[in-house]
């Protein structure tokens, strides 16, 4: 007989114990006390699923849709149905992310064309912009899960959102969409800790909102911008940077970077690469926000009036 050394550790603090066993190395995770919150909340999310018994998640492919994807379709398999709504607000590698996870993952998944931008009240782009693009996708999730027999739509929406401006949360609650993350009481970290821990790649994935919520309030949402907001993305992507948005101001580009990643984005050659190749998109003007990326930035322009 040989003794192996078990290793007991959390974040925190390693424990070590001997025990006299053949030849065995073995590593125990011991949760922490946020990670045991988390995962009792992932037992409510996993029984609310279970209740509903069959499910539509609107799947955009972003850390929380992915996340409630995974765990409703090993809670229910075929009777989980994720659908992904596409038009020209999707960027291009979010779409090609939805279908990357879809096949890794093993998610029955389909796609259904939307026509927010057949919306005069959506290509206005005013403050409540996102209500007629929610409510344009509910209704054709309503059709689809109709068709297919699905009692409930569900999203991503978790309890961070309930703190921030969402016009479109009116959407989901005029026709009944379910947020299963928020009735278990989930937060954004919970999503990631416990997408981590499922091994999902989308577990510190930047959020993603559509590209419309890029383009400044006013500024009317046509292809034409969207097309310029996702290429000046995949510049971003293709310099290596994580974290940032391409703010679309008409004839200007405000563009937003972690403040992690600041100082690489304010070297000479990355500064004149950037300028060249945005003012090759059309932009005239090509600035970079020296407060950085921040989610919601956009919204920071409303007052409260506006946003009621």
């Amino acid at each position: 007989m040989h003794t192996a050394h078990v290793y007991l550790f959390s974040e925190s603090q390693n424990v070590l114990s001997s025990s006299l066993v053949e030849n065995l190395r073995t590593e125990i995770t011991i949760p922490n006390d946020e990670d045991l919150e988390a995962l009792a909340k992932q037992d409510t999310l996993r029984q609310l699923l279970r209740e509903m018994s069959s499910v539509l998640v609107a799947f955009s492919g972003g850390v929380d849709s992915t996340y409630l994807a995974y765990v409703a379709n090993s809670e229910l398999g075929e009777k989980a149905l994720c659908v992904t709504g596409e038009s020209a607000s999707l960027s291009a590698h979010q779409r090609e992310q939805t279908v990357r996870l879809a096949e890794e993952f093993g998610f029955c998944q389909e796609t259904v064309s939307t026509d927010e931008l057949q919306d005069t009240n959506y290509i206005a782009n005013g403050p409540s912009r996102c209500y007629f693009c929610k409510d344009e996708l509910y209704k054709k999730l309503e059709t689809v899960a109709s068709i297919r027999g699905i009692e409930f739509i569900v999203d991503g929406s978790t309890c961070d959102d309930l703190a921030d401006y969402r016009p479109g949360r009116a959407a989901t609650n005029k026709h009944g969409v379910r947020s299963p993350l928020i009735e278990a009481g989930m937060s954004k970290a919970d999503v990631r800790a416990l997408s981590r821990r499922a091994g999902l790649p989308t577990w510190d994935q930047p959020a993603s909102p559509c590209l419309s919520s890029r383009i400044a309030y006013g500024v009317p949402v046509n292809i034409e911008r969207l097309l310029e907001v996702d290429r000046g993305e995949e510049i971003l992507r293709e310099l290596g940077f994580h974290e940032f948005r391409v703010r679309h101001h008409d004839n200007l580009v405000r563009i937003e970077i972690a403040s992690a990643e600041m100082s690489r984005a304010l070297d000479a050659e990355v500064v004149q690469d950037l300028a060249r190749r945005f003012r090759e998109l059309g932009f005239k003007y090509v600035t970079l926000d020296l407060h950085g990326f921040r989610s919601g930035a956009m919204n920071e322009v409303l007052d409260h009036r506006a946003r009621s």
